[in-house]
């Protein structure tokens, strides 16, 4: 009991230290490789460790007419490279204690390394990483085997009420638009998928100029250099990706009712939120903590949960990119119960937008952001995530130092603007997939 004692109170205490010089940010060091990635790198020297992350513009956005074409290359790329299979990439991992992460996202692809600084570890974990991002073997039996993988996936999404309305709604919210697709892409997409289009998007995509390097760990900054040139050395210089289209406002609303033989109805609603570094997008965010974004304490959770016990959760949230990602409220509930639950959630977001929150919710707010803002920096992981964040959509360098600061910044009057002028419930898309009563309503589409 003395011993958990005594761990208890130096928790605290370096809670506390920890707490009161958060605000000052990890000092984060910028510079380009010699062959053009962009590096950002934080020195972490409590821990002998090093996370080292290379992220490429090479989301799904870039799948151009292969849908899935680039989620499917990212995950090949440490299932064998240079002269390593796949199994022996693992052992070599393995065998220094080192972990390895690939993964993709509509915006972004990364690779991701973890590993002890004791010289023989990270020189393995080095020598691994930079084979795998320039020289990928993508061998067919992989392929396959990614392949059958991925086809397995999607049709485990095709039996869940969740996935199809999911998916759905980023239909018909963005429209043409490369944010509308899966980032798997589709059964028949990626069975056309050859070789050939794999090898092309690694060679388009995943170049110096294309890519940004996030590193945090227990070394200084000229071997955080070393380190970059050495992940990017082998890769070729070319350029960034073109940018983005811009997404279009939603003209009207649209209702799409999706039979589904589930037990509850799964309800979606959405329109276009905002981009990373958008002007309001401090106020959009603490606003929607308020709204539905802090778990049962939020708004919605009240109306919809506490009050009606309509839905066990019940959320609201923006989805940031580079063009404006997805604003999306949604909530389960009995199939009987759809209707009514439906009527709660757009009654509680519109008198939110007309009404904004009162004093005493917006001070809890605050202080639940900035109180629980230390935890989400308080591990090398956790930073460079952030850093992968602030490098890849050009944010101020400071963004970490400036984060509370924001948030307390924010008033009540800000937030009921904001929300006036960004989000319109007369132009909102709607999914609802379940079972219904009457037949005739298990239409597809119904604008509004």
């Amino acid at each position: 009991m003395v011993g958990n004692a005594n761990v208890s109170r130096l928790l605290f205490i370096a809670g506390l230290w920890f707490t009161s010089t958060l605000f000052a940010g990890p000092q984060i060091h910028s510079w380009q490789t010699t062959n053009g990635a962009g590096v950002l790198f934080v020195e972490a020297p409590e821990i002998p460790m090093v996370d080292v992350r290379v992220v490429f513009d090479a989301g799904s956005a870039r799948d151009q007419d292969k849908p899935g074409v680039t989620s499917f290359t990212n995950s090949l790329l440490s299932e064998g490279a240079g002269e390593w299979s796949a199994q022996e990439i693992a052992e070599r991992l393995e065998h220094v204690g080192a972990q390895l992460e690939v993964g993709s996202l509509r915006d972004m692809a990364w690779v991701s390394a973890r590993t002890l600084t004791k010289l023989d570890a990270l020189s393995v974990t080095l020598e691994t990483m930079t084979k795998i991002l320039a020289e990928p073997r993508f061998d067919p039996e992989e392929i396959e085997r990614e392949r059958q993988s991925i086809l397995a996936s999607l049709l485990q999404d095709e039996q869940s009420p969740g996935s199809v309305g999911k998916k759905r709604l980023y239909e018909l919210v963005f429209g043409d638009h490369p944010y509308a697709a899966d980032p798997e892409g589709t059964r028949a997409s990626v069975k056309s998928i050859t070789r050939d289009d794999i090898i092309e998007t690694h060679k388009r995509l995943y170049v110096a100029g294309n890519a940004q390097v996030a590193i945090v760990g227990a070394i200084d900054r000229k071997q955080a250099k070393a380190i970059a040139e050495q992940l990017t050395a082998s890769l070729p210089a070319g350029r960034p990706v073109p940018p983005l289209p811009e997404v279009a406002p939603l003209p009207q609303a649209v209702t799409e009712r999706i039979p589904f033989p589930s037990s509850q109805s799964h309800l979606y609603l959405g329109q276009p939120g905002m981009r990373r570094g958008d002007p309001d997008y401090f106020t959009l965010y603490v606003g929607n903590h308020i709204l539905g974004g802090s778990g049962l304490v939020s708004l919605l959770s009240d109306e919809v949960r506490e009050k009606r016990g309509l839905s066990y959760s019940v959320y609201s949230y923006f989805l940031p990119m580079r063009q404006p990602g997805i604003f999306q409220l949604g909530l389960q509930t009995k199939n009987d119960q759809a209707d009514e639950a439906l009527k709660v959630l757009t009654d509680t977001l519109e008198r939110f937008i007309r009404e904004g929150p009162t004093e005493a919710e917006l001070k809890a707010a605050k202080q639940n952001i900035t109180g629980g803002f230390p935890l989400r920096i308080a591990s090398n992981s956790k930073i460079i995530q952030y850093l992968s964040v602030i490098g890849f959509y050009d944010l101020p360098l400071d963004y970490l130092d400036q984060f509370v600061d924001k948030v307390e910044a924010v008033t009540k009057d800000q937030i009921r603007d904001a929300f006036k002028r960004r989000i319109d419930p007369e132009r909102l898309v709607t999914i609802q997939v379940g079972r219904f009563s009457d037949p005739l309503a298990q239409t597809n589409s119904e604008g509004n």
